[in-house]
């Protein structure tokens, strides 16, 4: 008797039950923080004056800051393209543009759906066009393809080798920051998950009972991490929660500008957080009144109670008004510490 043919919600859930987790992750952290650092400036900015300005290219933003680097458009101009029916459809209905950033941002998932090959011929044009950094991976990916690979393990070893021998050959350089080797992180996890897959398949088996125990204990571990982590990042973007908190106080008012200093610009602002109207680091400025500050995350704190972990934050960004301005020191704002 042939076993009865599953509904279709089983066969979905099936075939993409996994995308389905993966995509509600990157919404669930696109939604809650949707700001970006400055080192995604350019593409930022880039994606923003191709949506909102179109071939009024004397608007671009690249035109007054064209920064020291070559920089290509290619990217910014394919993930704008992908999500421009969204955008513009968000511009008739006069949604903030804010919101612009978080189609920009879905954009990336839901073109790689998950899709390891996309993804592989997608690092192979990053390391053609838009980043040479990425040539390193590839290159160590393409020895662990050739005859070699039949020396070594087939499961684990063509994973692990050439990442490794990425981040050995990155470690070369003096300049060293964590999002350089971000690209070596899903490798790990293939690898990671062919060790869980065996240790989860022997669990009942003498032995290996405590791996399985450490194993779901090490899942619970990196799951409170990234509870941690997420928070940190939550309350790492004061200035784009600064600009926010700025339009909403002033919407009835009439235009107004405002400087955004350094630090402010590189946590959280963009073209993206403007609103109709275009609108600082410092404590005190002379013939300017502070009008409130945003709290920003400072660090973590062990601590002798239950949660053991806490997050400490302190003002990071502080909104002035000018003195000479009754329209904005009329309204009932809560001050700075």
């Amino acid at each position: 008797m042939a076993p009865p043919r599953p509904s279709p919600a089983a066969r979905l859930l099936r075939e993409y039950g996994w995308d389905l987790l993966l995509g509600s992750i990157a919404a669930f952290y696109a939604v809650m923080v949707p700001y970006t650092k400055v080192e995604e400036s350019f593409n930022v900015q880039a994606m923003h004056d191709i949506l909102y300005h179109n071939y009024h290219i004397e608007k671009y933003d690249h035109l007054e800051f064209p920064g020291v680097v070559p920089r290509s458009f290619i990217g910014a101009l394919v993930v704008s393209a992908i999500s421009s029916p969204a955008v513009f459809v968000m511009h008739l209905c006069h949604v903030p543009k804010v919101y612009g950033l978080l189609a920009v941002n879905l954009t990336y998932y839901f073109w790689f759906k998950g899709n390891h090959r996309r993804t592989l011929q997608a690092l192979i044009v990053a390391a053609v066009i838009f980043r040479c950094d990425m040539i390193l991976l590839l290159g160590t990916i393409g020895l662990a393809l050739l005859l070699v690979g039949a020396l070594l393990d087939r499961r684990i070893v063509p994973f692990i080798l050439p990442v490794f021998s990425f981040v050995v050959l990155y470690s070369k350089l003096p300049h060293k920051e964590l999002r350089f080797i971000m690209a070596s992180i899903p490798m790990l996890n293939v690898s990671a998950s062919l060790a869980a897959s065996r240790v989860y398949n022997n669990r009942k088996k003498t032995g290996w009972k405590l791996l399985y125990v450490l194993m779901i204990g090490g899942f619970l571990s990196s799951l409170g991490y990234s509870g941690v982590t997420f928070m940190a990042s939550y309350n790492n973007y004061p200035g784009g929660y600064a600009l926010k908190a700025l339009h909403e106080a002033d919407s009835v008012m009439k235009d107004k500008f405002v400087h955004i200093d350094a630090f402010t610009a590189m946590s959280g602002v963009s073209r993206f957080c403007e609103s109709e109207y275009p609108w600082s680091e410092h404590r005190h400025i002379s013939g300017y009144e502070c009008l409130f500050a945003v709290d920003g995350f400072s660090r973590a704190k062990i601590q002798p109670r239950i949660p053991p972990l806490s997050l400490v934050k302190e003002p990071k960004v502080f909104a002035h008004g000018n003195t000479r301005d009754p329209d904005i020191l009329s309204l009932n704002w809560p001050g700075c510490p």
